[in-house]
């Protein structure tokens, strides 16, 4: 793979395993959710490659894996969004690097974005929760666009928010939905790569470049 990190004037982040390890409050509410309605429960780690199209993808993911197909996971939403709400904060944390990487970035002045499928209330909540808010100058989140990831409207809402092309911004993320918002949008793409990528070895995602931390892209951003 032949990619050079330049310096970009802008910077799309995913949330959930790109900026914030929160795989364990969702798997929390995951599992309360099941075992509340009856189903089996699932493990860690499956919870994590469940992770990345939003809740509704969350349950039915779930629910398929154990072979139950036929069961509707709508009226489990509400049960599993209240206990996750509720519960937001209490184990998940930035990754390493990620604080200092986004306060290195915003004191030289770049547009910063957070473009994820979580709903923008819980969004809000887990930034605010564990202090990351103040980096940011847009949040667009799968609930305040048409259309969500891997689609490119939250990609090219936040570039027009932070006033930038697309291809001035570089979509910093962990999953394949993810890599497509980057490239329907026009927007340069690298992933970390102990994210939560659905069990898709990083290198495969098909993204520009994979690296091992969010330091990783302080080295061509400069003031």
């Amino acid at each position: 793979m032949h990619f050079c990190l330049r310096d970009y004037p802008a910077y799309l982040f995913d949330l959930d395993g790109t900026l914030v390890d929160s795989a364990p409050d969702i798997h929390a509410a995951l599992n309360f959710t099941l075992s509340n309605s009856g189903h089996p429960t699932v493990e860690p780690a499956q919870t994590r490659d469940f992770v990345g199209m939003g809740s509704r993808a969350l349950l039915r993911r779930a629910l398929d894996h154990h072979g139950r197909q036929d069961v509707d996971h709508e009226p489990m939403l509400d049960t599993f969004l209240d206990y996750y709400e509720r519960n937001i904060a209490v184990h998940s944390r930035p990754f390493p690097q990620t604080v200092e990487t986004l306060a290195a970035l915003h004191e030289r002045g770049k547009g910063l974005a957070v473009v994820t499928n979580k709903y923008d209330r819980l969004t809000r909540r887990v930034l605010d929760e564990l202090a990351l808010s103040p980096y940011f100058s847009s949040i667009v989140c799968s609930d305040t666009v048409p259309h969500s990831k891997p689609a490119a409207d939250p990609a090219l809402v936040a570039c027009a928010a932070l006033g930038v092309a697309p291809n001035d911004a570089l979509f910093v993320g962990d999953a394949s939905p993810d890599v497509g918002c980057a490239r329907a949008a026009g927007c340069d793409v690298v992933v970390v790569r102990d994210g939560y990528n659905n069990g898709i070895p990083a290198e495969d995602l098909g993204a520009d470049a994979v690296i091992n931390s969010l330091a990783d892209i302080l080295l061509n951003s400069h003031a």
